[in-house]
């Protein structure tokens, strides 16, 4: 019985070869590289704003990049962890996050009402850049989200693809967003958060038929 036994272990055992860990490090690497090539790509296209950087531009900017920022972050991570999934997981910080850049969208808009600017809004000479370069700037972080993903095995597809455009939505708009010089409410509340809610559609659409397993 022991000698069958383990005849039939080394059978099972047998061609297997070592593969590399399967880490969430590798995972914030990868984000990590496709956020440095967004940035090199805008520096040498556009050219970063360096005195938003150094703390010239007004509150708002800060502000506005900010929780985007860590609206990218916290989905980011979110999807670095579905790739290997485990009882109990809730991803509610994203939830949160979407909820504190929500409050932008709300002031701008009571700003242009309570000054009247609608037209000026609309009229925004820099919206369709910034909108769609922080969408070009989406696809790259995406495409390593999704690498990342098919590596793993993620069990939420719906939800991964949705997580997966408002991170890469997010941090594409925030890393853009160092070299737009419109410090506005205005500006900041509405045209760079409208392309982390498109890239969220566009990511909730896609991307879970490009993961199945």
């Amino acid at each position: 019985m022991n000698q069958a036994r383990s005849t039939m272990i080394a059978g099972l055992a047998d061609g297997l070869e070592p593969v590399r860990a399967f880490t969430p490090r590798d995972g914030f690497a990868l984000i990590g590289l496709a956020v440095v090539g967004v940035v090199a790509v805008v520096h040498m296209t556009k050219g970063l704003w360096f005195e938003g950087l150094t703390g010239q531009a007004s509150p708002f900017f800060y502000v506005a990049n900010g929780l985007i920022l860590l609206l990218g972050l916290a989905s980011a991570a979110t999807v670095v962890h579905m790739a290997s999934p485990w009882v109990g997981n809730q991803h509610v910080n994203p939830v949160w996050a979407s909820a504190m850049v929500g409050v932008l969208p709300v002031t701008a808009l009571l700003n242009v009402l309570s000054h009247g600017a609608w037209a000026e809004m609309l009229a925004d000479d820099d919206a369709p850049i910034c909108v769609t370069a922080s969408i070009a700037s989406a696809f790259c972080v995406g495409g390593a989200l999704v690498l990342w993903l098919r590596r793993g095995a993620p069990v939420s597809l719906n939800l991964a693809g949705w997580f997966t455009g408002l991170a890469a939505g997010a941090l594409g708009a925030s890393f853009y967003g160092i070299a737009c010089a419109v410090d506005t409410i205005a500006h900041l509340g509405i045209w760079h958060v409208v392309p982390v809610l498109a890239s969220a559609v566009i990511g909730r659409l896609v991307v879970p038929s490009l993961v199945r397993w």
